[in-house]
């Protein structure tokens, strides 16, 4: 009799494979923030150990690609600025860029460099892109203080469009993401996926406003222009912080849009081949 309690009060665990193709899981992503913490945190201490400056060589690439662009192509090329100074223009460009940037190169990485933890324990993949992509928060943050320092020298001001800030930041990190739930599946498969990545993403900055405004694109292929989701972040955020002329909103939607079915899609394909990762890496 006492055997047969025990075995009815015993709570038995079934574990199966997932069904259909899009279950996120976000319970799961949930139970194991911790875990989030952790790998951002583990990143953080490792990018800095042992160096001289910290976190001052996430300003050199900005600054210096900031002087360098304002000599070429203010001085010589004499690239309109909406008339703004062109250094402040151009920083202001390049920090939202960078932050896209580094996340993807990182994000794309991201699995394969877990590879020995992926082996060893079962947690939602999902969080190991997330993990690479935000974490270069940080980064931005020391950025975005300089920004401020060079509005203050040029004495610009922030409008009450400062507000919208916190979103083009957001859809920059999405994009980020976005592309790397991909690339980063993809790249534990084939290596080489990684080796491409710096080079599209020097080639999807001249295809960006990073060195030049968007309203040297025509009018009639704005529409187009904002299928590349980092035109809209870019002109969002110089409007939002430096209070220039507002952005062509059907490029900003559209960009919005690109970058939802990217990120829906990417989380799809990713939780599609991430039970194939452990054999791979």
């Amino acid at each position: 009799m006492e055997s047969t309690v025990e075995q009815e009060s015993m709570a038995v665990l079934v574990i199966e494979p997932r069904t259909g193709y899009v279950q996120v899981g976000w319970r799961e992503l949930w139970a194991a923030r911790e875990l989030l913490y952790f790998l951002a945190w583990r990143d953080l201490k490792t990018r800095y150990a042992q160096t001289a400056i910290g976190a001052g060589w996430a300003l050199m690439q900005p600054l210096l690609s900031t002087l360098i662009f304002t000599l070429v192509f203010s001085y010589l090329a004499k690239v309109p600025s909406d008339g703004l100074p062109y250094p402040l223009f151009a920083f202001a460009a390049i920090l939202p860029w960078s932050l896209f940037a580094r996340s993807l190169e990182r994000s794309t990485l991201s699995v394969v460099t877990e590879g020995g933890l992926i082996k060893k324990v079962y947690f939602p993949r999902l969080i190991i892109p997330i993990a690479a992509t935000f974490i270069n928060l940080v980064d931005f943050t020391v950025g975005l203080l300089i920004l401020m320092g060079m509005m203050t020298w040029y004495q610009v001001l922030p409008q009450w469009t400062v507000l919208f800030l916190p979103l083009f930041v957001l859809v920059a990190l999405l994009t980020a993401l976005s592309v790397s739930l991909w690339l980063s599946a993809l790249n534990v498969k084939y290596r080489d996926v990684a080796s491409v990545v710096p080079l599209v993403t020097q080639l999807w900055m001249f295809a960006s406003p990073v060195l030049y405004p968007a309203s040297l694109v025509p009018e009639s292929l704005r529409w187009y222009y904002g299928l590349n989701p980092m035109a809209g972040v870019i002109e969002g955020f110089r409007w939002a912080l430096l209070g220039k002329s507002a952005p062509d909103w059907t490029m900003v939607a559209v960009s919005l849009g690109v970058v939802g079915f990217l990120l829906i899609g990417g989380v799809m394909f990713f939780r599609r081949v991430e039970r194939t990762f452990a054999d791979l890496i």
